[in-house]
Order: C-alpha cells, then sequence, then structure tokens
C-alpha cells in the first residue's frame, strides 16, 4: 500500500511539473520571437575623420563605440595602429580598456600590405609576410578574424587562381591561432561577386570565408556589380558583414542601399552574426550616420525577430 500511494505522490509531482513547464512555454516563446537576428558592432573606419585629424585617439575607440553610440563590438583598421602590431604593451592596454567595457574586439581590417594574388610569386610570398603580424596582434586582441584584400592582376582566372593561392597560404598561417583569414568586396575583381566566391570556394578551407560590404561593388571606373546579387553571393562564406552607408533621406532610409532586402538576403542566409556599422558619407557628420545607421539597422531588425526555438 506505501508502495502505491509513492508512486501515487511521484505521478501527481510528475504533473505538476509538467503543467509549470506548460504554463511558462508561452512566455518563454514570445521571449524567443523578440530576439533580434544580428548584433550590432561599430568598424574603425565609420571615425576615420575624427582618428586622421587627431580628435579621436585610437585607444579610445572602444569607449566611444560603447559610451557615444551604445556598441559593445568593434572592428578595428590596421591603418590607425599601423607601426603598433607588434607593440605588445600598446596591444596589452587596447585588451584592457575593451574589458574594462565590456566590448567585443572581432576583427582587424587590413589595408597596406601588399596584393595577395601578386602575380610575382616573391612579392606574393612577402605579402603573405606582410600579413603575420596582423594574425598575431588579432591573435592578441582575441578578435576571431583579419580582413585581407584579394589583389591581382591578368585576367580573370589568372586573378582568381593567384588570389587563391595567397589565401589558401595565409588561411593555413590563420589557423595556428585559430583565427578566420576574410575577404571584403574592395574593389576590383573583388567586388564582383560571382568572381570572389569562386575564388574562395578554390581555396576550399572552412577558416577563409567573405565579409560582404553592402556598398563596395565598382569592378572598375565603369563597371558596377549588382550590390544585391553580391552579397547574395557572398553570403554563404560570410563570417562578418559590412553595412556600409552613405546618405539618408527624411524618412531615415539609406538611399543608395534598400536595408530591408539588404538585410533579408543576410537573414536568409542563415548568418546571425555581427552586423558592423561602417559609415562614410560626407553630408552628416560621422555621428550622425553612425546613429543614423544603428537605427537604420535596428528598426529594419524589429521586423524580423527570430522565430521561436532558434535559439
Amino acid at each position: 500500500m506505501a508502495h502505491t500511494l509513492d508512486r501515487r505522490t511521484a505521478l501527481k509531482a510528475g504533473l505538476a511539473a509538467a503543467v509549470g513547464v506548460t504554463a511558462l512555454a508561452p512566455a518563454m516563446t514570445a521571449a524567443q520571437r523578440t530576439a533580434p537576428p544580428f548584433k550590432i558592432s561599430l568598424a574603425q573606419w565609420s571615425l576615420h575623420r575624427a582618428l586622421q585629424a587627431g580628435t579621436l585617439d585610437h585607444l579610445d575607440f572602444a569607449r566611444t563605440a560603447k559610451e557615444d553610440y551604445g556598441i559593445d563590438a568593434v572592428e578595428y583598421v590596421n591603418t590607425f595602429f599601423k607601426d603598433k602590431a607588434k607593440d605588445v604593451p600598446y596591444l596589452s592596454d587596447m585588451v584592457k580598456r575593451a574589458a574594462d567595457l565590456g566590448v567585443k574586439s572581432l576583427l582587424i581590417m587590413c589595408d597596406g600590405e601588399g596584393q595577395l594574388g601578386d602575380a610575382d610569386e616573391s612579392k606574393r610570398a612577402q605579402t603573405i609576410e606582410n600579413h603575420r603580424k596582423w594574425l598575431d596582434a588579432a591573435s592578441a586582441l582575441g578578435c576571431h578574424s583579419i580582413r585581407v584584400n584579394a589583389q591581382s592582376s591578368g585576367n580573370f582566372d589568372e586573378q582568381m587562381a593567384r588570389a587563391a593561392d595567397g589565401l589558401r597560404r595565409l588561411t593555413e598561417l590563420g589557423v595556428k591561432q585559430s583565427l578566420n583569414v576574410i575577404v571584403e568586396n574592395h574593389g576590383g575583381l573583388s567586388s564582383n561577386g560571382a568572381w570572389l566566391s569562386a575564388v574562395i570556394r578554390k581555396v576550399n578551407h572552412p577558416r577563409c570565408g567573405t565579409l560582404p560590404d553592402f556598398g563596395n561593388f565598382s569592378v572598375n571606373d565603369t563597371e558596377k556589380y549588382d550590390r544585391y546579387k553580391g552579397v547574395e553571393e557572398m553570403m554563404p562564406y560570410a563570417k562578418a558583414v559590412s553595412a556600409k552607408s552613405h546618405d539618408f533621406n527624411n524618412a531615415g532610409e539609406e538611399t543608395h542601399t534598400d536595408y530591408a532586402r539588404m538585410l533579408g538576403i543576410v537573414f536568409e542566409a542563415g548568418y546571425r552574426g555581427h552586423v558592423g556599422i561602417e559609415y562614410e558619407g560626407e553630408k552628416m557628420s560621422e555621428p550622425e550616420g553612425i546613429r543614423a545607421t544603428k537605427k537604420l539597422i535596428e528598426r529594419v531588425m524589429a521586423g524580423m525577430a527570430l522565430p521561436a526555438g532558434s535559439h
């Protein structure tokens, strides 16, 4: 009899627990449905005028992102600490300042280090070597990637082969530090989405991917690639996304890029990482442009919340 009562007690307890879980389920689902699909980061180039003028110090970038714009993830540009890649105390200071603020360092955009697809193999090797210090710096800062350029020369196929070779060799170095090597559409054939995605497939390494930029689709002075097509082609390999902005109308829409359409492409590709604000306009001040871009991204995201169970 006692055994039967124990079983009844256990059954009642189980039913009560089940009812409790059921009662909580609607609230959990509602919370999940309001989760934003992306996080927002700030690309340092958004403040390039202030940095170049000396009104903003590179070391204060993380603080500016957090305190002025409410953004807790940043993307550095090597131009603004070019001579500090091997300066351990300086990098340690960057790490401490970001950590103290709860700001995450995502990546370093690397420019001015040569052509990874150089037709001259010795120059290509030197370019790869030039990027080593940025891999080391990115690792020290806790980044997940360095962003590089797939510059080359020659015809379509020659550039593809040369760029893929340089990227593969650099990626193999990055793997040792658990870093990704990612390529932005940044002029030349890299602004041709079909070409760049084919290069990444040719590299064929999980640590080599893309950083689709919403606005960099000028292949040359006369040829422009369709930005929506290009981003769609690059998204399967994306490990970061750059929300480039220039100008806004009175409704707060970016006049060159349909953000709802573009972020829809990013979302449909299954990407759920950071979307980096990269304001590059001249009609607004840099702070105004950053805030306008952030407000637009947030407004678009509000209409595309994650479905229940996505987290």
